[in-house]
């Protein structure tokens, strides 16, 4: 199960070609390597749903509503996602999975899926399809090597974290998701995962052989939450 955050998909309001070039030989790399094994691959919306927002927001001269904040995120992710599933036209399942009531059963190497409705972050999603098809982990692609003890962005000392619990990461976090929240992974979705017992490994998504170290069960850079 991998979460791959809009920030590598549309890190600047433009799609990031050399990122989605190397995902795409990674990917197919891992799948000849173990023929019969299936990804989920689930979007984020990135700065590109940032751009909607904004826009809304200097357009009416006034901060958009939570729900309306989330749906363009939604519809930026579903986007994203469109974009995903082109490059993979050839293995993944021809249907974008966006409705998470009933989860749809595929058999193609790759499925990938988007946002579904307000209040939840894609991150929610991956949990959601990670308890539909019991898997264990959801690996995060993000564009930060580790989860810090602080905003790395802000904080000159924010220190790296290796491994976290997932009552300790909830405490870095908070409880509310809040539409276009800069966080490794969300509140909502942290708490559905403790409960479930997941795992989350956090990574750098661009760094292909840190990523390969960790497909092949290498020491590797990155956090791990839960577990």
């Amino acid at each position: 199960m991998l979460s791959v955050g809009g920030s590598l998909i549309v890190p600047n309001g433009g799609i990031a070609i050399p990122f989605l070039s190397g995902f795409n030989t990674f990917i197919r790399r891992r799948l000849k390597e173990r023929p019969r094994r299936q990804f989920f691959i689930v979007a984020g919306g990135g700065l590109l749903a940032r751009h909607y927002r904004d826009a809304g927001h200097e357009v009416i001269g006034r901060k958009l509503t939570d729900e309306d904040m989330d749906w363009l995120g939604i519809h930026a992710t579903r986007l994203n996602a469109h974009l995903l599933r082109t490059i993979f036209c050839d293995i993944a399942h021809p249907y974008i999975i966006k409705h998470y009531d009933i989860i749809r059963k595929v058999s193609e190497p790759i499925a990938v899926a988007a946002g579904w409705k307000p209040g939840w972050s894609t991150d929610y999603d991956a949990v959601l399809l990670a308890e539909d098809y019991h898997v264990d982990t959801v690996v995060n692609l993000s564009n930060i090597d580790h989860v810090y003890d602080k905003d790395p962005r802000t904080n000159p000392d924010a220190k790296p974290i290796e491994a976290i619990s997932w009552k300790d990461y909830r405490k870095l976090v908070g409880k509310k998701w809040i539409p276009g929240m800069n966080a490794p992974f969300d509140p909502v979705a942290s708490q559905r995962a403790e409960s479930l017992g997941l795992k989350v490994v956090v990574l750098k998504g661009d760094n292909w052989k840190n990523l390969e170290r960790y497909f092949a069960g290498e020491r590797f850079v990155g956090t791990m939450i839960g577990g």
